[in-house]
């Protein structure tokens, strides 16, 4: 696409929207202020993007009733969007990136410009759940998450750090949270078990999934899941027809979950999720083609187990319990390296035979105490979490003889964090939510980590952190909400930043004085609602959401391309930056048309230099036009991204600049997809979806990944469920 035809798409994009801010804002013409404010879940059936249910603390909401930017991803657009990867679910969910590669082993998050593969601790500054377990992983050249789109029914992403209260000090972007399935998902009213058996195949790169579910219940008390996924793929090819070396993997999935009644009202979790790839000749880094590094053996392990309980106690308002004990290690084996004869401990550590791993144990409680007037709520939540997290990395000489990685460095991390947080809402028209969280942590090293000034070991150091917010919400009326919030988290250096002491291409000391990142947040925005409005029925919604984020000390590794460069390299707190921009979100919804429409625009500078930071990602618009024929069970739809130059318009050459390989280019990229899932007669049961990604085959680049994109796919996946 041309650049004057991108700058109409753009143009027409954002005519869309305003559209949108027309129609409801006329709506909202009609309705007196002085209305009473009704429940819009019990006057609507219909459920728009902007209308599912965010799960957290306190009374229950959906998306566009939250004083924060949410976006929740359901189990119909995961299945819509047929992903092979993670990064193909959160894919055009705005302010949102994917980092690294397309590879499977290649991929982390970014949200509104804070993190990137390339940069240490930037999975701190993002917190991945899964059920609730926090996951973390940082090593070179590879990513940060692994697991299988198959195993999910649900992902909530949070925006900002204000989920730093509930969430865990240091969100400074954000919060992914993962649902994974339950055995209720697929057995029908009446039905006490259920089959589910898919297949999937994709045509770049020869992609093939394959999918089991059992779900079956016994009696009234309990009921039990198996999963199990298959997914495998040769090397894919980006729109020019170029190879992706290194993009074939070969990865296999399952879930075992058992749900128990305990009482009147409690439940009893149990769960143990496996995510394995285990794959000979395989490129080195995987947050790149950087073909130099060579292949390797490398064996991934993700595990992830967890024992909860939750009771609402709906006759006793001062209880309302959640507790939860969970494991998760996450572990990479890696051998016979290409360059394996030159293992040697320091820079080339990273070719030797490893072992690297984390593996934390986690204790999370919380209640939640409500009270209630004539035209008031309340409802307080209280509750702690703790964590003790172990890291491996450990090399082998050719003998055998192992050492240590010392830009990978052993230590251990203990951290435990209160947190209140107090839900008052008056009239159903304003809820404020003040809540803070008070975290301390220990940092302690292995034997091998040398203080330079005593050379002895490093000693352990102990630190703390605030999280404190306060946020509010008030509906004008049926059609109009006006929301805001304040937060301030602190993230504290993760073992990488303050141990370290060498990393791949030079040596250097531990930063054992590095101080806390700062962070203070600041958001405001509206949304509007309309009802009726083309057709009987249907449903509009949009939120904007403007923020300014303002971080301090904030850590970054200090090289010849840094600012201010003091000949030591390590990390430092070198800088002072701020990040701000704005989010529009638009959702419609229609017995027979539905349409979404997301852009975001961020921006990022180093305020002591003025220069733009790497890790901001351009503007993007994302647009989703679609049909159904519900007598028939068809859902189809187009879908497109359109993503704007880099704002630092020299990040554009195909020149590495400074320590990053990233580079990038305006793009628009458009997919098309069918959803069949007959309701009756002998086909009910089935569901077939089928898809075209990339069908103008571009070359393109994402601006936070090192790889070209993947160029036409067509996509083919078909499901049979019976129950019994």
């Amino acid at each position: 696409m041309g650049l004057v035809a991108r700058k109409t798409t753009v143009l027409l994009g954002g005519a869309a929207m305003a559209m949108v801010v027309g129609i409801v804002s006329a709506a909202a013409q009609d309705a007196a202020p002085g209305d009473a404010v009704t429940n819009q879940a019990e006057r609507r059936d219909r459920v728009t993007l902007l209308q599912r249910l965010v799960v957290g603390a306190g009374q229950e909401k959906v998306a566009i009733d939250t004083p924060q930017a949410v976006s929740v991803i359901e189990q119909e657009e995961i299945d819509q969007r047929q992903p092979d990867t993670i990064g193909d679910v959160l894919r055009g969910t705005p302010g949102v990136n994917v980092t690294g590669s397309d590879r499977l082993l290649g991929q982390s998050f970014n949200i509104r410009g804070i993190g990137a593969p390339e940069n240490s601790g930037d999975g701190g500054r993002i917190i991945v759940n899964v059920d609730g377990v926090n996951k973390f992983y940082e090593q070179y050249r590879m990513g940060s998450f692994f697991s299988d789109p198959e195993l999910y029914r649900r992902v909530e992403v949070l925006r900002g750090p204000a989920s730093s209260t509930l969430y865990g000090s240091g969100a400074l972007g954000g919060v992914i949270n993962f649902e994974t399935k339950d055995a209720s998902d697929f057995i029908a009213d009446g039905d006490t078990g259920a089959l589910r058996l898919k297949s999937g195949w994709d045509s770049n790169g020869n992609g093939w999934l394959f999918s089991s579910v059992l779900a079956q219940r016994f009696g009234d008390d309990a009921e039990f899941l198996l999963a199990g996924n298959y997914r495998f793929a040769d090397t894919y090819k980006t729109g020019d027809g170029t190879e992706l070396i290194g993009s074939n993997f070969r990865a296999w999935s399952g879930l075992a979950k058992a749900t128990f009644n305990v009482g009147d009202e409690g439940k009893l979790r149990v769960s143990y999720q496996h995510w394995d790839s285990d794959l000979d000749r395989q490129q080195l880094s995987q947050t790149s083609t950087a073909t130099f590094f060579g292949l390797v053996d490398r064996h991934v392990i993700d595990r992830t187990g967890i024992v909860a309980y939750e009771n609402p106690f709906s006759d006793n308002d001062m209880a309302d319990v959640r507790v939860s004990l969970s494991y998760s290690d996450t572990s990479n084996k890696q051998r016979n390296a290409d360059l394996r004869p030159a293992c040697s401990p320091g820079s080339f550590a990273i070719v030797c035979d490893s072992d690297y791993a984390y593996q934390t144990w986690q204790l999370n409680a919380q209640n939640t105490m409500e009270w209630r007037g004539d035209n008031w709520e309340n409802f307080f939540t209280f509750g702690s979490q703790s964590a003790y997290q172990t890291r491996v990395a450990d090399s082998y000489f050719n003998t055998g003889v192992p050492f240590p990685v010392t830009f990978h460095p052993e230590g251990t991390d203990l951290r435990t964090g209160v947190f209140a947080q107090n839900e008052f809402i008056w009239d159903e028209r304003l809820t404020l939510i003040p809540g803070v969280r008070l975290d301390w942590r220990r940092l302690s090293p292995d034997a091998n980590v040398i203080d330079p000034f005593t050379g002895l070991t490093a000693a352990t150091t102990d630190d703390t952190a605030i999280s404190p917010k306060i946020a509010a919400h008030y509906r004008v009326n049926d059609t109009l909400a006006l929301f805001g919030s304040i937060a301030h988290t602190e993230r504290f250096p993760t073992i990488d930043e303050v141990f370290s002491t060498a990393s791949s291409s030079s040596t250097f000391l531990p930063s054992l004085d590095l101080r806390k990142e700062k962070s203070n947040n600041f958001e405001v925005g509206f949304a509007l609602s309309g009802y009726d409005l083309a057709q009987p029925g249907d449903a509009v919604q949009f939120k904007a959401t403007a923020f300014y984020n303002d971080v301090t000390d904030l850590i970054a590794l200090d090289s010849p391309f840094t600012p201010g460069f003091n000949n030591r390299p390590g990390f430092r707190n070198i800088n002072r930056a701020e990040l701000y921009g704005f989010e529009l979100e638009s959702a419609y919804d229609s017995d027979y048309v539905f349409a979404n429409a997301a852009y975001s625009y961020v921006v990022g500078k180093d305020r002591a230099t003025g220069d733009y930071l790497q890790t901001i990602a351009p503007h993007e618009l994302a647009l989703t036009l679609g049909g159904k024929l519900p007598d028939y069970g068809l859902r189809f739809g187009w879908t497109a991204r359109i993503v704007a130059d880099p704002q630092d318009r020299t990040r554009r050459s195909d020149t590495p600049i400074g320590t990053s390989t990233r580079y990038a280019k305006a793009f628009d990229v458009h997919d098309v997809f069918v959803s069949w899932t007959p309701e009756e007669g002998q086909l009910a049961g089935w569901q077939a979806n089928f898809g075209v990604d990339n069908i103008f085959n571009r070359q393109y680049k994402e601006f936070l990944e090192n790889d070209a994109a993947k160029g036409r796919t067509f996509k083919v996946s078909l499901s049979k469920q019976i129950g019994w």
